[in-house]
């Protein structure tokens, strides 16, 4: 299957915002440090809502109102960053098995997201119990550290 995709990858390599990436001083850098500051939005305030699920105490809806929005732009943050970092190396990125299971984790973490907002969506701007919602927590919470855990990963595979 990644054969299959190679073509597209080198092409994604080869452009403009790769070469761009890989050689200009300082467009690399600040998309490394833009991911980072991503992450650290996105995955902390998916933290700080998990951590209240697993607990199981009340304000979930107000924890939720707050680190809803701020793990959005982390994910925006991410994603545009993620783009050009990938671009400037993406045939040796799409060979490296923590990119890998980073891009797996990811997916199953942005499902989880989803699953979650559709079925607890309604009650936690209810400020309702959200009854079977631990569960989703503890897997969210597994999903964006393992995602950190492979992304750092990256650089020694």
């Amino acid at each position: 299957m990644l054969s299959d995709l190679l073509p597209t990858i080198t092409a994604i390599e080869q452009s403009a915002l790769g070469a761009a990436a890989r050689n200009a001083t300082w467009i690399y850098p600040l998309a490394n440090l833009g991911h980072v500051l991503g992450a650290a939005l996105l995955v902390g305030a998916i933290v700080a809502l998990d951590v209240k699920l697993l607990r199981g105490t009340a304000l979930a809806g107000a924890v939720a109102r707050a680190a809803i929005p701020v793990a959005a732009v982390g994910l925006v943050l991410q994603f545009v960053t993620g783009v050009v970092l990938f671009s400037a190396e993406a045939v040796a990125l799409s060979r490296n098995p923590a990119f890998l299971l980073k891009m797996v984790v990811l997916v199953l973490g942005l499902a989880n997201i989803a699953f979650f907002h559709w079925r607890f969506g309604a009650a936690l701007r209810q400020e309702k119990p959200l009854a079977g919602a631990r569960p989703l927590a503890a897997l969210s919470l597994g999903s964006w550290v393992t995602v950190l855990l492979a992304g750092r990963a990256i650089a020694y595979l």
